[in-house]
C-alpha cells in the first residue's frame, strides 16, 4: 500500500460525507466519488473535496485502493463485489448487505481475494466502550448476569416522514438492520459474548410514508439469551419522540453495573451494591485500548465523527498489515445479517424463540 491511500467513494449523500472526512482525517487521497448522477457525483466532489466526481462506480474502483460504499442498502452487495473483485479493498456501509447468504459471499469472496472488508459498527470506537469492555474483560463486573439496551430514534415519527429506507432500497428490515445491528454489535462487543436465541415482536406503525408503502419496521423489541447464560432485552425504535440518537448499553454483572450513553460518550457510569462511581474520559486513568482512541485532551468532548475516524485509521492501518484490534469486518457484517433474519423470521412467528448460530466459514 502507498503511504497515502487513494480513496474512492460510492455515494455521495450523508454517510458518503462521514465517510470523507473520516479517511481525509486517516491521511488518504480522496480520488473519486460518484453518485446518483454525474450532475451530483461533480456536485459530491466539489463539497466533500474529493478529486473527481466520476459516472460510475467502476471508475471509482480503478482510481483506488479503497473503495467506500455508501450507497442505499440494497445496492450494497453488488457493488461491494465489484470492488473486490477488482483487488481492491472495501469499506461497506451496514447493512452489508440485505439477506446473509449475499453477506457470507462477501466474507468468502474478500478472503479469496486477500483484501480487507471492514463494516462501520463505529460505536466500539468510542474509548469508554473500550473502557467498558476492559472492566468486563478483566472480571471487575463478575459474571454477566442480564443486558439492557436500545437505541432509540425519533427522525420516522410522523406519517410524513418519508425515506428510501423505508420503501425501495431499504431492504426487508430497516429499524433493526440499520440501528438495532449497532445494538447487538456493541452488546456482543462488550460483554465478548454471543448472542444464541432471541424473540423477537416488530411493528410498521404506518403502512404509509409520504405517500409511499413501507416496506419495513419501524421498531422492534427483543428478548435475547446469550452463550454464557445471560439474558437481555433490547428496544429499537424510529419513532420514539426527543430521542436522537440515544444508543445506551447496561452490562449487569454480580459485582458491579457499567452503563453507556452515546449522547453521553465521555462518561462511563459503574454501579456498586454500595456506591456508584461517574468514570470520565481521562486518557491518563483508561485502559491502554482506550486511552489509545483518546485523542483529545480529557474535558475536550469527543463524539461520533471522532469513532467514525477511528474506525477508518483502524481499517486502512489493517490494509498495511497491521493488525488493530476490535476492527470490525465482514464477519462481523454477516453476524448482523444473520441476526436480522432472525429477528424477522421470530416476528413473523409472533416472537418464537429463533436461533442465531455462529457462522463457521471454514
Amino acid at each position: 500500500m502507498p503511504d497515502a491511500i487513494r480513496a474512492g467513494f460510492a455515494g455521495g449523500g450523508f454517510m458518503g460525507a462521514v465517510h470523507t472526512r473520516a479517511a481525509r482525517a486517516a491521511g488518504a487521497d480522496l480520488v473519486a466519488i460518484t453518485s446518483s448522477s454525474a450532475a451530483r457525483a461533480s456536485r459530491a466532489a466539489e463539497e466533500l473535496g474529493v478529486r473527481t466526481g466520476a459516472a460510475t462506480v467502476g471508475e471509482v474502483v480503478a482510481a483506488s485502493d479503497v473503495v467506500h460504499v455508501c450507497t442505499p442498502n440494497e445496492q450494497h452487495a453488488a457493488q461491494a463485489l465489484a470492488v473486490i473483485a477488482a483487488g481492491r479493498h472495501v469499506i461497506c456501509e451496514k447493512p452489508l448487505a440485505t439477506t446473509a447468504a449475499d453477506a457470507r459471499a462477501l466474507v468468502r469472496a474478500a478472503a479469496d481475494a486477500g483484501v480487507v472488508g471492514a463494516v462501520p459498527f463505529v460505536y466500539r470506537f468510542h474509548p469508554m466502550v473500550r473502557e467498558a469492555r476492559a472492566l468486563v474483560a478483566s472480571g471487575a463486573v463478575g459474571t454477566v448476569l442480564t443486558v439492557d439496551a436500545a437505541y432509540l430514534q425519533d427522525w420516522m415519527l410522523l406519517p410524513t416522514d418519508g425515506n428510501w429506507r423505508a420503501h425501495s432500497g431499504g431492504g426487508a428490515s430497516r429499524a433493526f438492520a440499520d440501528i438495532g445491528s449497532h445494538l447487538c454489535d456493541l452488546a456482543e462487543f462488550v460483554t465478548a459474548d454471543r448472542i444464541v436465541r432471541l424473540s423477537a415482536r416488530t411493528r410498521t406503525v404506518f403502512a404509509e410514508r409520504d405517500g409511499e408503502p413501507v416496506r419495513n419496521e419501524d421498531l422492534a423489541a427483543l428478548l435475547v439469551e446469550f452463550d454464557s447464560g445471560a439474558l437481555g432485552t433490547l428496544l429499537v425504535s424510529q419513532m420514539a419522540a426527543g430521542r436522537k440518537n440515544a444508543l445506551t448499553l447496561e452490562v449487569h454483572g454480580s459485582n458491579e453495573t457499567v452503563r453507556f450513553e452515546q449522547e453521553r460518550a465521555d462518561e462511563l457510569w459503574i454501579g456498586r451494591r454500595d456506591a456508584s462511581q461517574l468514570r470520565l474520559r481521562d486518557a491518563a486513568t483508561l485502559q491502554p485500548d482506550a486511552a489509545r482512541l483518546s485523542i483529545v485532551p480529557s474535558g475536550h468532548p469527543m463524539g461520533y465523527q471522532d469513532a467514525f475516524n477511528a474506525f477508518v485509521r483502524d481499517a486502512y492501518a489493517a490494509m498495511r498489515g497491521e493488525t488493530p484490534d476490535g476492527l470490525p469486518t465482514f464477519a462481523d457484517g454477516l453476524r448482523a445479517a444473520v441476526l436480522t433474519e432472525a429477528v424477522l423470521a421470530s416476528a413473523a412467528a409472533r416472537g418464537a424463540w429463533t436461533e442465531t448460530p455462529m457462522e463457521n466459514l471454514a
